[in-house]
């Protein structure tokens, strides 16, 4: 199975499994081409909590602001997964869940690709095809790759939490206007049903939507398991007048 990721829409991602069955059988699984547009840090926590749910596989990820810059382009092995992509951070947070926090990174020689600004289809494609088709203990054989013990970091930030508050970030805002913190949802464990102070406002703390009514802002913990700022039928982010990269504080 080789899964592919991209912040691309419609209709690159088709160029991308072109020459991947060019030169495999391999089973494709697209996981999203809707991630949001050059934001490497949403598209990592996506993936965190996405791909570790899949059977061993090659993950072919492209949200590469970087493209036709000197970045470099890495193979991630992580337990029996490996992972292909631009060298900007978006494969270390699901690298580290998959490989219970360790992982070896291969720098793969990009040659001289047809195109600057689609590294997807001339790079990172051909790559995952190899990866698959030798394997993820073999492929670093095969030319063009090259072990490496640098590669570009990325963590998410840590939130504040006391016995009488939390203070954090919202890290993402789903489709349904969710907005997830990196607060972790265990400072909600014992205040479902009381209501929690966000921002200076109040709002109940429940842990379904059909909870409230249809309208109503409350707070929750998403199957992410950090707490979120959502409406049952409507928009958290509006509700709460929050965008990605706020800061939110909640005081019990």
């Amino acid at each position: 199975m080789i899964t592919l990721s991209s912040d691309f829409g419609a209709p690159y991602p088709a160029a991308m499994k072109g020459v991947v069955l060019d030169r495999t059988d391999a089973r494709l699984v697209d996981v999203s081409h809707e991630f949001p547009r050059q934001d490497v840090r949403a598209t990592a926590f996506w993936l965190r909590e996405i791909l570790p749910y899949f059977p061993p596989a090659v993950h072919l990820v492209v949200v590469d602001p970087g493209v036709g810059t000197d970045r470099a382009a890495i193979v991630v092995r992580a337990g029996e997964h490996a992972l292909v992509g631009p060298d900007n951070g978006v494969l270390v947070p699901v690298a580290r869940e998959l490989g219970d926090g360790s992982f070896e990174a291969v720098r793969i020689d990009a040659g001289d690709p047809a195109s600057a600004t689609f590294h997807g289809r001339d790079v990172f494609a051909p790559a995952a095809a190899v990866v698959h088709e030798a394997g993820i203990e073999g492929f670093e054989e095969r030319d063009r790759f090259t072990p490496t013990d640098e590669v570009v970091d990325l963590t998410f930030p840590e939130p504040t939490v006391s016995t009488d508050g939390a203070t954090g970030e919202v890290l993402v805002v789903d489709d349904f206007g969710n907005a997830i913190t990196n607060v972790p949802g265990t400072v909600l464990d014992d205040r479902f049903g009381d209501a929690v102070t966000v921002d200076a406002e109040s709002a109940p703390a429940r842990r379904t939507y059909a909870a409230v009514d249809p309208g109503q802002r409350f707070v929750t913990v998403g199957s992410h398991g950090n707490v979120e700022l959502a409406v049952n039928q409507g928009r958290g982010d509006d509700a709460f007048d929050l965008r990605v990269g706020d800061t939110v504080a909640l005081s019990f």
